[in-house]
């Protein structure tokens, strides 16, 4: 399906007497309430390489979000989460958690950071062994959790589960259970994709803790954004005759930033984000997601989104 360039949510601005503060992430606004539920809203913002890039991308909010809540739900028998609710497009509502500052990565395949790291040399990534003799974009023998710091601002930092447990960012009870999660929410990741024709390569997982001391699955899941796909029709021709992979992820934004210059670094500037490009993200974003929900794609009304979610927001919340 093909979206036509439309408004876009750069920044939501929620108004209501329960909400006691915001944080605003790369992605996403997350608001907190006085009852101990947030208000997580995914905006049209799009980040690569840690930074936000300066223009956004139609739909793409809802994209997530509508996603993130499918997905959600059909993993709740696999690990607890926090979702509650979705009573607008852009918007999950959930319980309140102190963020676990690891990033479960779950990597079933050597691409992306994984293949650049294996092509320095390098056989060990975050304390995870990378075997010999393997090429781009082939599969691992089992699936490895390659865990990263959860950075507020700047860049996230690979890291071994020794020094997360060194630096005090979890228990070893927490570190045991995220990892039981995240390897089984994976496998669930996986059948679900191969339902739809997918491979599910690699994807993140994050964690929070309830003020009772739960450990709850948060944030998005299984989405573009967190998440590598690539279509299972083909792949063992293609990995065979050395050739690229069909893919459904944000890696195609990274790659195209790539070729124009930038990595996130000091000095480098984003290159210029022409409508076309622009569209061709949110097609690829409206592709995933008919691809691994089997649902057409409904785009929300776009012409003022964040009073449109203010008054979902309210009709909910009373």
């Amino acid at each position: 399906m093909s979206t036509t360039l439309a408004g876009t949510l750069m920044r939501s601005d929620l108004r209501h007497p329960l909400i006691t503060g915001v944080y605003r992430g790369k992605v996403r606004d997350v608001y907190t309430l006085a009852d101990g539920r947030i208000l997580l809203v995914a905006s049209d913002r799009i980040s690569a390489f840690d930074v936000v890039l300066p223009r956004g991308i139609p739909h793409k909010g809802q994209v997530l979000s509508q996603l993130s809540w499918y997905m959600l739900q059909a993993t709740r028998g696999v690990a607890p989460n926090w979702a509650i609710a979705s009573p607008d497009p852009n918007v999950v509502l959930g319980t309140a958690c102190s963020t676990v500052k690891v990033e479960m990565v779950v990597r079933g395949y050597l691409a992306g950071h994984a293949w650049r790291t294996y092509a320095t040399g390098a056989r060990t990534l975050c304390g995870a062994t990378l075997p010999e003799g393997m090429q781009e974009n082939d599969r691992f023998p089992a699936p490895i959790i390659t865990p990263s710091t959860k950075a507020d601002v700047g860049h996230d930092e690979d890291i071994t589960p020794e020094q997360v447990l060194e630096r005090g960012l979890c228990t070893p009870q927490e570190w045991d259970r995220m990892q039981r999660y995240a390897l089984a929410l994976f496998a669930e990741g996986t059948r679900l994709a191969a339902e739809r024709g997918l491979l599910l390569v690699d994807t993140k997982y994050e964690f929070g803790r309830t003020p009772d001391g739960r450990i709850l699955l948060i944030d998005e899941v299984h989405t573009p954004d967190s998440s590598r796909y690539f279509h299972a029709d083909g792949y063992a021709e293609r990995q065979a005759r050395g050739e690229r992979q069909r893919q459904l992820s944000k890696e195609f934004v990274r790659e195209w930033l790539i070729a124009g210059g930038f990595m996130g670094k000091e000095g480098q500037q984003v290159p210029t984000m022409d409508d076309a490009f622009v569209q061709s993200v949110t097609d690829r974003y409206v592709e995933l997601y008919e691809h691994i929900t089997g649902q057409s794609f409904k785009p929300a009304p776009t012409g003022d989104i964040n009073a449109r979610v203010q008054r979902a927001v309210e009709e909910y919340l009373g």
